[in-house]
């Protein structure tokens, strides 16, 4: 079984904001696939489930971004799973608004989420689907990245933020196989411009 780690702050007060896009992309996940949902267990919310014949569960830890590793840890190892066995959806200060990368292993890169889950599993070896949120405008002299990650969406970033959510449950089947590669090829393809066709009947003496 694998696990969908959605990462961010529980209650109201940031509920929408940039370091939630993990709760965000859960909740795409869930509707999409119609996974069950079972109520708070593991110090977060957690359901269960299939995805493309596999089973699932997702979690999204209630403990406050800096103790997500305390959640994650529970289910695994309630579970018995695998470091490679979690799939964690987080956001990424490094990325542009609507940009999505994936990746299995690596460092924490200052975001407290992964370190204390990285810290609870004794292993970085979990796969990370990185959601951009850009940097605070003029290179964080104006605003603290503390304080940007914890301000809400402008409503344009938030219109290409849907835009990028919806396009994970095409990549999560991928994910669910440990094919990265496979993921990232895919999403190349879903960005790719489609091809128009011109009915040029109507040109005459231009063939």
């Amino acid at each position: 079984m694998k696990v969908l780690v959605g990462l961010g702050n529980p209650g109201p007060k940031y509920q929408g904001t940039r370091h939630n896009i993990g709760f965000d992309a859960l909740a795409c996940l869930v509707r999409h696939f119609g996974l069950t949902a079972g109520g708070e267990r593991f110090g977060g919310w957690f359901g269960t489930g299939r995805v493309a014949g596999q089973p699932v569960s997702w979690l999204c830890p209630q403990t406050y971004m800096n103790l997500s590793g305390d959640s994650v840890g529970s289910v695994v190892h309630f579970y018995k799973l695998a470091p490679d066995d979690v799939v964690v959806f987080h956001d990424d200060l490094d990325i542009a608004p609507g940009r999505i990368k994936m990746k299995r292993g690596g460092g924490h890169g200052g975001h407290n989420g992964l370190r204390s889950i990285q810290q609870a599993l004794s292993s970085p070896d979990f796969y990370r689907v990185r959601l951009g949120i850009g940097r605070p405008p003029g290179g964080g002299k104006a605003m603290d990245p503390a304080r940007y990650v914890l301000e809400p969406f402008t409503t344009e970033d938030r219109v290409i933020l849907d835009d990028s959510l919806a396009k994970l449950p095409e990549l999560l089947p991928f994910l669910l196989q440990g094919d990265v590669s496979g993921a990232m090829n895919h999403l190349g393809r879903m960005l790719q411009p489609k091809a128009t066709t011109t009915d040029t009947r109507h040109l005459k003496g231009l063939e």
